[in-house]
């Protein structure tokens, strides 16, 4: 599925879900639910969730800076040569590598800086950071689209939150649960529950990029609109 798709059927479901089982349902906790729903897809650096963390005007300034540093670096080292020509070729070199290698290297390098500079919002920053620099070296729909990832994600969000409630690793786990099962099990990719068994769980229900594709996902994301709005909005009059 459509990270669109992923975020209003997950996010959707599991505040319905939270609220059926009488979990108080706070906006941090809708956020964890959200940012839960495109966590897995966080190894494709092209999925919703980092391409709006990281824009491609960022990977713009980015390049940027890194020929200003080839140039700075060639021109102040002089002394140093040819070893400055060589270090401001290498320089120039990673700037024009693709946008996808060059957003892998931003989220290592904002992983990094999180560790660096986030001790007043840990454990948050050590989560981030750590997540940041490990799947920018994975393969998309590998680890995060497996049970590892899921139990992972929601370990870390029991660890972190478990003074403050059930509400946040609860919503965290499922709203992730939900993005692997059943929405990506239902497309024509699947994915691998447990790796390194190659073994997959794809139903072939739909086929994303296409209309019958788009189809599915739309009655999905409708089903989880009534499904919100019978949970929360029932008893409201449409009209005061």
């Amino acid at each position: 599925m459509m990270g669109k798709a992923h975020l209003v059927i997950s996010t959707g479901l599991t505040l319905s879900a939270l609220s059926l089982a009488d979990q108080e349902i706070s906006l941090p906790v809708a956020a964890i639910a959200a940012v839960s729903s495109l966590l897995p897809d966080i190894d494709e650096p092209n999925s919703l969730l980092v391409s709006r963390a990281i824009p491609k005007q960022l990977i713009r300034i980015f390049q940027a800076v890194l020929l200003g540093a080839s140039a700075a670096v060639y021109y102040f080292g002089q002394d140093y040569a040819p070893w400055n020509i060589v270090m401001a070729v290498l320089v120039a070199v990673i700037s024009f590598l693709p946008s996808r290698t060059l957003r892998n290297i931003v989220m290592v390098l904002i992983g990094i800086g999180l560790f660096a500079f986030g001790d007043q919002f840990a454990p948050w920053s050590y989560i981030a950071g750590s997540l940041l620099i490990i799947v920018s070296f994975l393969p998309h729909r590998g680890l995060t689209h497996s049970v590892y990832g899921l139990a992972a994600w929601t370990l870390l969000l029991y660890i972190a939150t478990y003074d403050q409630g059930d509400a946040y690793w609860m919503a965290g786990g499922l709203s992730y649960l939900l993005h692997l099962f059943p929405a990506d099990s239902l497309t024509n990719h699947g994915i691998r529950p447990f790796p390194p068994f190659k073994w997959k769980l794809k139903l072939r229900i739909m086929s994303t990029g296409t209309w019958k594709g788009a189809m599915v996902e739309y009655l999905c994301m409708g089903a989880t609109l009534a499904v919100v709005w019978f949970t929360f909005f029932q008893d409201q009059p449409i009209f005061s």
